[in-house]
């Protein structure tokens, strides 16, 4: 990705508290994320360009350093090099620091070739192109050169090699080798996280299933636990891109009957009129088969019964959770002459109190 100006991808000034921070990253990332705007490749790359931000702005020594060295921190960090340290060419007084010999004087020459490149760029070029390899403005074919202007006298490549502590014809900076004669520090591959995401049924939150996930041209089984949850992540170490970890993000499809909320569940459970004036036994189905439960007599409409541990195992801890039976009490259909009749002499001798007299409202 392009050097960004984080601040400004985030919408706030360089002067911003953590809190700033923090409240504009979550605004900004609930607006762009991908499952509110699936398909929408600008608003993915915004959400991604704000996750990045993010991760700088955040982390105080990331910041710190940003806020010194500008669009060149990475590259720096990558080299394993620390302004701070005592002797750092990039430390105040260091030729590539504040103060230093190369910020102070432009009587410095730089001049270098890589492998494939044309003219152009800067001195910022020329750390990109020597820890990423990422020659800025490099063409196809042919050798290129990038020059810093100034007298013809000054060190050579090697001296500003030298300078920074590396050997030019041997380790570069954090594990990246250079092929003697090459001009060129080829860096060690970075390791990437991949993401997945694994759309599974409430039934197979509840017993546990398995995804194939193809990466770099291998298929994995990945394991989802029982109890999984929307947003529940499974990382598998080492079996990302070269290397890195791989994280697969669970989310649960809504369910005709169930209800979830954490390990609870909730559903209705549909009764007749007798079973809810006389009471009786009913079956009600969960997610572990079937059960009895006994509706006492004069049973109300969408009274809630609890069916202790027959709700979804917990994902963390012990046991399952409840499940939750709300009545609906289903009325008969429309009724004869006969049986009409026959519920007018049921319900004078009944002789129940109007409701509405207790309960205005």
């Amino acid at each position: 990705m392009d050097f960004q100006d984080y601040y400004q991808t985030l919408g706030v000034p360089r002067t911003a508290t953590q809190a700033d921070i923090k409240k504009a990253f979550r605004k900004l990332a609930r607006e762009n994320h991908p499952d509110k705007k699936p398909g929408d490749k600008t608003a993915e790359a915004r959400f991604k360009a704000v996750n990045e931000a993010n991760a700088v702005l955040s982390d105080a020594d990331k910041r710190k350093k940003y806020d010194r060295l500008g669009k060149d921190w990475e590259a720096y960090s990558r080299a394993g090099v620390d302004p701070d340290a005592p002797g750092s060419p990039f430390g105040a007084g260091g030729p590539f620091g504040a103060g230093g010999g190369a910020g102070r004087s432009g009587n410095v020459r730089y001049e270098f070739r890589t492998s494939g490149g044309g003219a152009g760029g800067d001195f910022s070029d020329f750390f990109r192109t020597f820890f990423t390899g990422d020659a800025a403005g490099a063409g196809a074919g042919g050798t290129g050169s990038r020059t810093r202007r100034g007298p013809a006298t000054g060190p050579s490549f090697d001296d500003i090699l030298a300078e920074m502590g590396l050997n030019s014809a041997a380790a570069g900076p954090s594990g990246a080798t250079r092929p003697a004669g090459s001009g060129r520090v080829e860096p060690a591959p970075s390791r990437a996280t991949a993401e997945a995401i694994a759309d599974i049924g409430l039934e197979e939150a509840y017993h546990g299933t398995t995804r194939r996930v193809e990466i770099d041209g291998r298929r994995l089984d990945v394991t989802i636990p029982r109890g999984a949850d929307d947003g529940t992540k499974i990382k598998l170490s080492g079996q990302g891109p070269r290397g890195g970890d791989l994280v697969v993000t669970t989310r649960v499809r809504p369910h005709p009957v169930f209800t979830r909320h954490g390990a609870d569940l909730e559903r209705d459970l549909p009764i007749t009129l007798a079973e809810a004036l006389l009471g009786g036994e009913v079956p009600v189905t969960t997610l572990k088969g079937k059960v009895l439960l006994r509706i006492p007599a004069g049973t109300q409409n969408g009274h809630r019964f609890r069916l202790k541990g027959q709700g979804m195992p917990r994902l963390r801890g012990e046991g399952d959770g409840d499940l939750y039976a709300k009545a609906r009490v289903v009325l008969p259909p429309k009724l004869d002459d006969e049986t009409a009749e026959a519920a007018r002499t049921f319900f004078d001798k009944l002789d129940q109190p109007d409701p509405r007299a207790t309960n205005p409202h």
